[in-house]
């Protein structure tokens, strides 16, 4: 029997409720394939600050650090937001989990759902056969260069945006690793046209294409692919871009399936790695019962697959698929005849 260390980090708003589902699919899986699992709660984001005073407390970077794998809800809360004075906010929880643990790649996977083409405000003929992966570089940029802050008088704000060729040579070479394993087509997005940090990122890239002879390279401004995910979906394969770009892109992404909560991530690390759903901690439907855990359930899956249970990966993922099939889903995708979050996650297990 194989056992894992899992780091659960359930967070604020509808974490807690998601990740209870996804931890239920995988004691099913457990079962059904001869896995255990060992989990070890930590805090992150708001209920740590209320807790403990701080969003990323040392005793979660240390079950973190431990662990063979982190299953990650979502953080945020509604009374930091709404306090500008705050000193200390949940992302800055996020932002310094991601530093610490050198989780330096988000892996972003998009898949339109033929069952679920009439739910996206998107035309069918565009959306279906859509499948593609985003590749979104997660330690540099904006979100974490320096100096940023206000001027004394409150008058000018200021953030930077830092990139070295190191960061950027690392992230590509996972993204031209993921394209030769799909289609063998690779496209960067960038602001090269007026940003120094594109520039390099452009060059960077190109100076790697020579090692990968076999991917076709294409490289787009920003606000062009931001337009192409919308008219024309299926052109991506593998998309490497950086920080704040790959946050803004998949997020605009989430229409093509129809829901945020459809989406999973995995966030990789040199020694460990991080799965979470791409969408935030929706306090206003926290207690509800309506959260979609599916996204959360898949990225669960991606660990499993990145662990080497690819077998164990690969049935949650058919399940998913029929319960999907079936219509059996959360308000969000079935306003008609909805589903809890708890319903969906059982239905899910008792699938597979």
């Amino acid at each position: 029997m194989n056992t894992y260390k899992i780091a659960v980090l359930k967070g604020d708003g509808i974490g807690p409720e998601i990740v209870d589902e996804a931890v239920r699919v995988l004691e099913t899986v457990g079962r059904k394939f001869n896995i255990e699992f060992d989990y070890s709660e930590g805090l992150i984001g708001g209920i740590a600050i209320d807790t403990v005073g701080s969003p990323f407390p040392a005793e979660t970077q240390r079950i973190c650090e431990q662990a063979d794998a982190i299953l990650f809800g979502a953080i945020g809360d509604p009374k930091f937001d709404n306090d500008p004075s705050a000193k200390v906010r949940p992302e800055q929880g996020l932002l310094a989990m991601r530093k610490t643990l050198g989780l330096y790649a988000n892996i972003r996977p998009v898949a339109a759902y033929d069952s679920l083409l009439n739910l996206s405000p998107l035309k069918e003929s565009i959306t279906k056969g859509a499948d593609f992966v985003v590749i979104r570089e997660l330690t540099g940029g904006i979100y974490f260069g320096e100096p940023r802050g206000r001027s004394e008088n409150g008058q000018t704000a200021f953030d930077t945006c830092v990139y070295t060729k190191e960061e950027i040579t690392r992230v590509a070479k996972m993204a031209f690793e993921y394209a030769m394993t799909r289609r063998k087509k690779l496209t960067v997005v960038d602001k090269a046209n007026v940003l120094a940090t594109s520039r390099l990122w452009r060059e960077t890239v190109q100076a790697m294409e020579k090692d990968y002879p076999q991917v076709v390279v294409d490289y787009m401004f920003v606000d062009n692919a931001a337009m192409k995910l919308i008219l024309q979906p299926t052109y991506f394969d593998v998309v490497l871009t950086e920080n704040m770009f790959g946050d803004i892109l998949t997020d605009e992404a989430s229409v093509i399936t129809g829901s945020l909560g459809m989406l999973p991530s995995a966030s990789k690390g040199s020694k460990v790695s991080l799965y979470e759903p791409i969408h935030g901690s929706f306090p206003q439907a926290k207690g509800k019962g309506i959260a979609n855990p599916i996204a959360t359930i898949l990225s669960a899956a991606m660990m499993l697959e990145d662990l080497g249970e690819t077998v164990a990966g690969k049935a949650i993922r058919v399940a998913v698929d029929k319960v999907v099939a079936e219509g059996f889903l959360t308000a969000d995708l079935n306003s008609i005849n909805p589903h809890s979050t708890t319903e969906v996650g059982r239905r899910i297990a008792e699938v597979i």
